[in-house]
């Protein structure tokens, strides 16, 4: 199969464990086999190669999330990147253009779209390969997954189909209708729109020229900036005559707010939580190095992060993005390409943050124009390297970068730092690449 996972999201409904840089599918809060906890993105991740070892996956997703992407799933990852944020429309036909211009395959083949995030099991990657088997039969321009509901919810697009085969084709499109009008087109047979579908490649282009002038994936992506944001629901899926739908009826759950996540966390509590025997329906993560004690709390959930920490009613907590949307801060957690940072204090003039590499990994060679830092090695070994001078370091060593040095650092083994930013303009912008040197 060839996938293609849409990866967006601005990190809001799942606050303060989420943000512009972590969406919620990077959030690691469940279990594998081996009791260790992973995200969303890799569970999806290991549940296709699961059911298809040869499958070709592509994420395609914005700038912010590419550190993530490769701190997640390494290195290799196809990846489909959209040079600003645009719709899906835009994301997904450069994705398409992506997979027969650089991965190199034929208009002929299937290509299946998939957010990247829905909390499913394993049968539903067996419908996959059903629903690839039926866009390459020809069945129809369009095969979509749809779900069969399993109440009448106010969140999802609704399909209403022509009958009530497991395959059958596309009567109408109905928007998120109110609690009262879902239940009249469940009653209708209708299915939730899941934004899963499949097409041949060259199906998509062909409609995309109709709409967009553009040669092939370069060149598209040097004018992604002017294209319209324009959603695949309105461009395509809602103008084709000629499309079908297939029947799903497993397990499959839309994790968008605190309170559907938590419905199917394993554990109540993640981190250093205690809670005494009188709380109830209570879920506590929390990312902190400071415990956090609930006493007789009761159908809540607390979830404390360096971004902040929310303290709330289930059913509420599926409310809190307008207040979210208020905050300025700058993001206090994030994952990078070579390890993670956590930023643990800020002053006018300073900026204080906790540096955590993987061994074997290395940032880029890099200087800075306004600002000085200051390297405490805690725990590691690895090396610098200061204008091409290479300065072997351990735990205890303290390296003093000052403007303007070119500077880099690289782990052994895992390697953890504190590095002091000491400036009056202390900006994200404030750094200029480099080659990294051949030699080193």
């Amino acid at each position: 199969m060839n996938i293609v996972l849409l990866s967006g999201g601005s990190g809001k409904r799942l606050w303060p464990l989420s943000n512009d840089i972590r969406s919620k599918q990077f959030i690691k809060l469940f279990k594998d086999e081996n009791e260790a906890y992973e995200s969303m993105v890799q569970r999806v991740f290991k549940q296709i190669k699961h059911a298809d070892q040869d499958a070709t996956i592509t994420i395609a997703t914005s700038k912010s999330q590419i550190s993530s992407i490769h701190h997640q799933l390494g290195e290799q990852m196809n990846i489909s990147l959209e040079p600003v944020r645009k719709d899906t429309f835009p994301a997904i036909v450069l994705a398409t253009a992506y997979l027969r211009d650089v991965l190199g395959l034929s208009e002929d083949e299937v290509v299946i779209i998939c957010p990247v995030d829905p909390y499913v099991d394993d049968m539903y990657f067996e419908a996959l390969q059903e629903l690839h088997l039926l866009a390459n039969s020809d069945v129809a321009n369009l095969v979509l997954m749809g779900i069969e509901p399993t109440y009448p919810s106010e969140k999802y697009g609704y399909i209403l189909p022509t009958d009530d085969s497991k395959i059958s084709f596309v009567q109408s499109f109905k928007e998120k209708p109110s609690t009262e009008i879902a239940q009249k087109y469940i009653s209708q047979g209708a299915l939730w729109n899941s934004g899963v579908f499949a097409y041949k490649i060259g199906y998509v282009l062909k409609k995309a020229r109709e709409l967009m002038d553009f040669t092939d994936y370069q060149d598209l992506f040097g004018r992604y900036a002017d294209l319209e944001k324009i959603s695949f629901d309105y461009a395509v899926v809602e103008k084709e005559e000629d499309i079908a739908v297939m029947r799903y009826r497993g397990e499959w759950k839309d994790l968008g707010t605190w309170n559907t996540l938590t419905e199917v966390m394993d554990e109540q509590t993640v981190g250093k939580v205690y809670k005494n025997a009188d709380c109830g329906n209570t879920h506590v993560i929390n990312e902190l190095d400071i415990p956090v004690l609930c006493m007789g709390v009761k159908d809540v959930v607390i979830a404390a992060s360096p971004e902040g920490i929310l303290i709330s009613d289930k059913e509420q907590s599926s409310y809190i993005k307008p207040y979210v949307e208020k905050m300025t801060d700058r993001v206090m957690f994030a994952e990078k390409s070579w390890g993670s940072f956590k930023i643990i204090d800020i002053k006018d003039e300073s900026l204080t943050i906790k540096v955590t590499l993987m061994a074997e990994h290395r940032m880029n060679y890099h200087c800075h124009q306004h600002r000085d830092e200051v390297w405490t090695v805690l725990s590691g070994t690895g090396h610098v390297i200061l204008d091409e001078e290479i300065l072997a370091i351990r735990a205890g060593d303290v390296v003093k970068i000052p403007a303007y040095c070119k500077h880099t650092v690289v782990a052994y083994t895992e390697l953890e730092m504190i590095e002091v930013q000491i400036g009056k303009d202390i900006t994200i912008e404030d750094k200029i690449k480099y080659e990294f040197p051949t030699e080193m």
